[in-house]
Parts: C-alpha cells; sequence; structure tokens
C-alpha cells in the first residue's frame, strides 16, 4: 500500500466520527499522515484509545459519545475549537445496521433508529458544525459523508440500511446545493470493505465474494480513506455535491454489495 508524505492537511483540523476503528481510523490515520490535527468519535473510549495510540502522540483528541447524541456533539465541536482553535474538515462516517432480514419484518423502531444515526445525525452535526465552528469551517470548510453502493442497488438482508444511505446520497447533494460556495460537501460510496462493521457480507465466503469484483478483491479501509482525503484536500477544491463511487468495479458489472 502506497502511504503519501504530502503534507496536503498541514495546519488544518478534523473531525472524524466513529473514527475508532474500520473506516473512520483509516481515514483517521490518513488525514494524520498528510498533516492534519484530527478528533475521533466513537461510543467506546477504550476503543479510542487504542486508536489514539496508532498515531502520533499530539495529533489526535478524543471525545466518546453516540453520534445522534446532542450533548455529544456539541462537546465534540466545542472541544476541538478549544484545543485546536479551528474545524476545517467535518467527516461524518459514524453509521449503524443493527438489522438483518426482509423489509417486511422489520421493526419500525429499529427503522427509525438507523434513520437517526444515518441521516439525521450528519444533518445536525453539519447545522451545529455551522454554529459553533465558525473560525474556518464557514468559510472554506469541508465535509465528506460516507454512504454505501446499497443506497443504489438493494442488497438482500440490509435494506432499511440502504434506504438510510440512498438519504444520506441525496442530503450530501442538497448540502452541498446549499452551502456553496463557502463549504463543500461530498461523498463516497463503498462496496463491501474488509472491517469489522462489513463481516457478515464476506466472513466465511471471501473469496467468492471477492470475485465477483472486477478487482477481484475486497475493499481495504486504507480505499476508502484515500478517497476521502482527495475530496477534503485543494485538490478537490472544484467538487462539491459528488458521490465518488470506490466500489473495485462492482457496480460496473450489476453487482451487490
Amino acid at each position: 500500500m502506497n502511504h503519501t508524505s504530502v503534507n496536503r492537511f498541514e495546519g488544518r483540523t478534523a473531525i472524524v466520527t466513529g473514527g475508532s476503528r474500520g473506516i473512520g481510523l483509516g481515514i483517521a490515520q490518513r488525514l494524520v499522515r498528510e498533516g492534519a490535527r484530527v478528533c475521533i468519535t466513537a461510543r467506546n473510549e477504550d476503543q479510542l484509545a487504542e486508536a489514539k495510540a496508532t498515531m502520533p502522540e499530539g495529533s489526535v483528541i478524543t471525545v466518546a459519545g453516540k453520534a445522534d447524541d446532542d450533548a455529544h456533539r456539541q462537546e465534540t465541536i466545542r472541544r476541538v475549537i478549544d484545543e485546536f482553535g479551528r474545524l476545517d474538515i467535518l467527516v461524518l462516517n459514524a453509521g449503524i445496521n443493527p438489522a438483518y432480514g426482509p423489509m417486511l419484518e422489520l421493526d419500525a423502531a429499529v427503522a427509525r433508529k438507523i434513520l437517526e444515526v444515518n441521516v439525521i445525525a450528519p444533518l445536525t452535526w453539519t447545522q451545529d458544525a455551522m454554529k459553533l465552528a465558525a473560525t474556518g469551517f464557514t468559510d472554506g470548510g469541508c465535509i465528506v459523508t460516507i454512504s454505501s453502493v446499497t443506497g443504489e442497488t438493494p442488497a438482500p438482508g440490509i435494506g432499511m440500511y440502504g434506504v438510510s444511505k440512498a438519504a444520506l446520497t441525496q442530503l450530501t447533494r442538497t448540502l452541498a446545493a446549499e452551502m456553496g460556495p463557502n463549504v463543500r460537501v461530498n461523498a463516497v460510496s463503498p462496496a463491501v470493505v474488509k472491517t469489522k462493521f462489513a463481516k457478515a457480507l464476506y466472513e466465511g465466503k471471501e473469496a467468492e465474494t471477492a470475485a465477483m469484483y472486477p478487482l477481484k478483491r475486497l475493499g481495504d479501509p486504507a480505499d476508502i480513506a484515500a478517497a476521502v482525503a482527495y475530496l477534503a484536500s485543494d485538490d478537490g477544491a472544484w467538487v462539491t455535491g459528488e458521490v465518488l463511487t470506490v466500489d473495485g468495479g462492482l457496480r460496473t458489472v450489476g453487482g451487490t454489495a
């Protein structure tokens, strides 16, 4: 894996929600490697501490809490301003998928929770960032959401997750239209990435699953991190309202996650 040494984010600060493991941790590590100072959030303090230990001292702070909790969200943004003085990049990665099975058997309370975390929370993080992080963010800020190919092509067993990601994609485009020219908003849309979160989609059948992809492998968190880094950097300065699909070619051949 090629690890860039370009300091595209020197002097910039980011928040990565759901950043203690998997895709979120990969994103945080990539941003730090390119010079950013990063705040990672997640529910588990121990996992946050382990994630922080993988990055250089002084480059990362952590705030434990739930992505859809108002107090946690506001505390995180205020901590970033207190510690780093500014917020430049907001990576909205936190998401849940607590249900597996047919949509007709899905409990309505579970459906509401999926939408609350995967759609409403990214909206409220954006709203609070604009209210609380005026220095830097409201004039040159960047938001990257983590969507999914399931938001475009239904995947068996995870229908409501796909519905939430379809809504997140439209939220991303709508925010981009409303927040320009001062803030850019884009999404990255992965297929199956080898993380604990996605294990149910490939565990025990990785070779069979990977065979469906033109590139013949599943994704790695570093693949998604590279796409996020591009969209968050000045290299993507004229890109907003876009959904960058990173799926090893799966959708090209009509596959589903």
